[in-house]
């Protein structure tokens, strides 16, 4: 283990330079720079996102001889939507995230996030905004957009809003990516996630980042569903150059569907074996009161730098990656 930094000190102000002509591009928007709490006593609840914990003893409504546990945000979702229920205008925030999953190339579990939120905004205007983002820090061609359903067909010849698991299956064995896990999987959404992920992610982004909207509602997770086709839900993600970059929604405002979609992940946590999450109550309570129509986006501020930078790797642009905190 070295105590040196991983970033070079050339590269840390070039990180500050984009850091600062961020601030910059949401000042001129007039979207104000939020911060909110790293902790919280409820988490998300989503199958694929696991949060780091630890434990407090002085909550106010418990005993100060038991601790209870808290979580260190995945992202800072949660508490900016409660200020929008609260009042706020459209709002920014470039802040720590943190999610227990393996350090690899383009991940370290502590990582910075921006994350934004337009008011009156629907996908495709925050989808415009967020090219014009990337393009003012990457010097970018412009970016393309096309639906999670256009990929599928025109790369595999397969419909994936209406595809069943055998001709699933029979994609991957086609492209000689079958294992015996997936064999056995009967989840049609981990097989379509597989061969996004594997087959078809590595292809799109080359040359100009690429947005992809309308995933299916399965995958809806924090989005609305499309009024036009229900199948679909309204989601976008963007890719370049290999990086998955952004994750972005309309964001969904319905108290009761989002506590159903909470639950509904619960029991999916159950059927893989995995722990429950105990639901952020305040959230839910904020949506209760009343979440104005509004976009939001999220967007890895490391993943964006190492692109800016032409870095290979995490590492060359965070000061201390986890095997060297």
């Amino acid at each position: 283990m070295s105590w040196q930094p991983t970033l070079t000190w050339n590269n840390a102000q070039k990180r500050a330079q984009i850091l600062q002509q961020i601030r910059q591009f949401f000042t001129e928007r007039g979207v104000i720079e939020v911060e909110t709490p790293a902790l919280s006593q409820g988490t998300v609840t989503d199958v694929h996102l696991e949060a780091l914990t630890c434990r407090y003893n002085f909550l106010a409504d418990s005993s100060d001889q038991q601790s209870k546990a808290l979580y260190l945000q995945t992202s800072p979702e949660f508490h900016m939507k409660r200020l929008l229920a609260s009042g706020y205008g459209c709002i920014f925030q470039i802040a720590k995230a943190f999610r227990h999953e393996a350090a690899g190339r383009y991940h370290n579990p502590e990582f910075t996030m921006l994350e934004w939120y337009r008011l009156g905004f629907d996908h495709f205007d925050l989808m415009n905004e967020v090219s014009e983002l990337l393009i003012k820090v990457l010097n970018c061609a412009q970016p393309v957009q096309v639906t999670y359903q256009q990929l599928f067909i025109e790369q595999l010849g397969l419909d994936p809003l209406i595809a069943s698991r055998e001709q699933l299956l029979a994609v991957i064995t086609k492209e000689n990516k079958l294992s015996n896990w997936l064999v056995t999987e009967h989840n049609n959404d981990i097989l379509l996630q597989f061969i996004f992920s594997e087959i078809i992610e590595p292809n799109i982004g080359e040359c100009a980042p690429c947005f992809v909207y309308n995933f299916p509602k399965s995958q809806a997770s924090l989005a609305q569903i499309c009024p036009v086709d229900n199948r679909v839900a309204q989601r976008f993600e963007c890719y370049y150059q290999g990086i998955e970059l952004v994750n972005g929604f309309n964001e969904l405002t319905d108290t009761e569907s989002q506590a159903q979609r909470f639950q509904q992940d619960n029991m999916n946590r159950f059927e893989f074996g995995l722990l429950e999450k105990p639901i952020d109550t305040n959230f839910l309570s904020a949506l209760v009161y009343g979440l104005p129509q509004c976009s939001g986006v999220a967007l890895g501020i490391d993943r964006l730098i190492m692109l800016a930078l032409n870095a290979n790797k995490i590492e060359h642009v965070i000061s201390f990656p986890i095997d060297h905190c």
